[in-house]
This record gives C-alpha cells, sequence and structure tokens, in this order.
C-alpha cells in the first residue's frame, strides 16, 4: 500500500472532529491555499490538492469509516469501498465529484487509490471492476442501466451556468449546467452510462469559504474597516453576480447582518432571493504614521473619557 496520509494533520483537526468541524477547517484552508490566490506560490496547487482530498474522504461518513478502520494497514477486504469510488478534479476553480474509474480522477494520491480503488495493483478496482458502480461482475458482461453519480461544483459556477468537463469510465464528457442549478437537482445524460445506459448526475454544491446558500438567501461576510463601522459609509461586497456596495449604518459592530435585496439565488418565476452580509469589523495590519497617531489620540480620549 502507498505511504500512510494523515488526512486529520491535513486539514489540522482533531480525529473525533465533527462534520461541521470538517466543513470548517476545508473552507478555511482552501480559502487560504486556492492556487488562484497563490499564483506566486508553485506550491499552492499541490496544497490545494491535498486538502480537497482529505476532505473528501472526512466529509463523507462512509470513507471516513474506511480510512479510520484501514487507513494504516491496507485496503478494505472483500470488496472495498461501499458504493464504489468517487472523486476528482473538475473546473478550475471547483472540483467534481462522480462514480468514475480511479484512474481516471486526476490529482489524487496512490494512497487515496490504494485505499478506495485505483490502478496500481491493489484496493477493490485492482486488474478490473468488483462489483464495480457501472454495474457487470469481474469478468462479466456489463448490463446496460441507470447510473447516479455526484457532481459538485463551485457557487459561482452553479449559479452562471454553463459547460463542465468530466471523464466518464475513460470518456471525456461535457455537461451543460443551467444557471442557477440547485444542490440536488438530477441531469440525465442519454445513453452516457457504460454499456450504454442513461447518466443521472447528482449536483452538489461545494462548500465555499466566504459564502454559504440557504434556500433562496446567500449569505456573506462584509468586511467593514473600523472607523466606517463607527462612523457609517459604503463597502464592497463581493456577490455571486459581481460586487456591490453596502451601505453600513454608524456603529455597526461585528456580527451584526444587513440585507442586499435580489442578490440571492435565483427563485423559479424568475426573481432573485436576498443576500445577507454580516459585518466583519477589519483593522490596519500596518497602520501608517497618521492612522497610528489617530489610534493613539483616540486611546487618550477614551482613557480620559472613563477617568
Amino acid at each position: 500500500m502507498a505511504a500512510f496520509k494523515d488526512y486529520y494533520q491535513v486539514l489540522g483537526i482533531a480525529r473525533d472532529a465533527s462534520e461541521k468541524d470538517v466543513r470548517r477547517a476545508f473552507r478555511t484552508l482552501a480559502a487560504k491555499h486556492h492556487p488562484d490566490r497563490n499564483r506566486d506560490d508553485p506550491g499552492a496547487e499541490e496544497r490545494f490538492k491535498e486538502i480537497n482530498e482529505a476532505y473528501t474522504v472526512l466529509s463523507d461518513p462512509e470513507k471516513r469509516s474506511v480510512y479510520d478502520q484501514y487507513g494504516s494497514s491496507g485496503p478494505p477486504p472483500g470488496g472495498g469501498f461501499p458504493g464504489g469510488f468517487q472523486g476528482g478534479f473538475g473546473p478550475r476553480g471547483g472540483t467534481f465529484h462522480t462514480n468514475v474509474r480511479p484512474e481516471d480522477a486526476a490529482g489524487f494520491s496512490d494512497f487515496f487509490r490504494s485505499l478506495f480503488g485505483g490502478g496500481m495493483g491493489e484496493g477493490p478496482f485492482a486488474g478490473g471492476y468488483a462489483e464495480e458502480p457501472f454495474g457487470g461482475a469481474r469478468g462479466g458482461a456489463a448490463r446496460a442501466r441507470t447510473v447516479e453519480a455526484t457532481l459538485q461544483v463551485e457557487l459561482e459556477r452553479a449559479f452562471h451556468g454553463g459547460p463542465v468537463s468530466v471523464r466518464i469510465d475513460g470518456r471525456g464528457l461535457e455537461v451543460t449546467l443551467p444557471p442557477g442549478v440547485r444542490d440536488g437537482a438530477k441531469l440525465r445524460l442519454r445513453g452516457q452510462a457504460p454499456a450504454g445506459g442513461d447518466l443521472v448526475l447528482i449536483v452538489r454544491h461545494a462548500p465555499h469559504a466566504r459564502w454559504r446558500l440557504e434556500g433562496d438567501t446567500l449569505h456573506v461576510t462584509a468586511d467593514v474597516p473600523d472607523h466606517v463601522a463607527v462612523l457609517g459609509g459604503p463597502v464592497r461586497v463581493r456577490t455571486l453576480d459581481g460586487d456591490v456596495e453596502l451601505s453600513v449604518p454608524a456603529g455597526s459592530a461585528g456580527g451584526r447582518k444587513l440585507r442586499l435585496r435580489g442578490r440571492g439565488w435565483p427563485t423559479a418565476g424568475g426573481a432573485r432571493g436576498d443576500a445577507v452580509a454580516e459585518v466583519r469589523v477589519t483593522v490596519p495590519r500596518a497602520p501608517s504614521d497618521g492612522q497610528r497617531e489617530a489610534y493613539e489620540r483616540l486611546r487618550d480620549l477614551a482613557a480620559a473619557d472613563a477617568g
């Protein structure tokens, strides 16, 4: 078996971490190490892939159970991981997870493939399919049947829609997402499963570092400089369809929630839900001489008022 990978260490969490802890750690690390935010760091892409791989395993109760039981000892005996392999890298800025041949899932490590299936001479898929997810026992003829797989996309891609490239059983396939496709939506591709069956892709929205979708409401984070939080004023907030200006009332503390009408998810009637921006008060990391002087005056005023 390939060298052991400690997925808990990759995400910086304890082995008894809850699903919420796993999601929170992933969002923080994915935002920090995303290649688009670290274009001058040649190691960012590999770290991002490792983080994605760890999340793929630990966010899935079945995969996590198999990993906890067999991760340091070898592949599961007698048929391997229940339900088959899931995983792979999708369009730029996101990932797709689908029941595909493991060797076609670029970006996952040898350890992952040896544990959950892959072309290494190890694991439940070594040398062919063993009750593989597309039907047919090892050595037998595959049956044409409907197959379900999971397609994981980031919120921006789901919001805007458009083409997504995936690989199914060694074949490249382009899937067109409708704008505003919802989590759990099913896309049927006629005759695209192995042996001529239909392939049904179940859309799943990937976790995002700054956005969270609840129904039609998009929850976002608004970075508000401390002086704007005190005095009030406009700030720019990133939403699914670009930056918008948010008017922050004077005296807004961190955690305050402000509504942006019509900036949420598309609804069936063609309208839009709202976005809710949560205030996060920021301070200068490296204040200028003038800023430092102003803060010192503010400190002295606060001390005088307290006295």
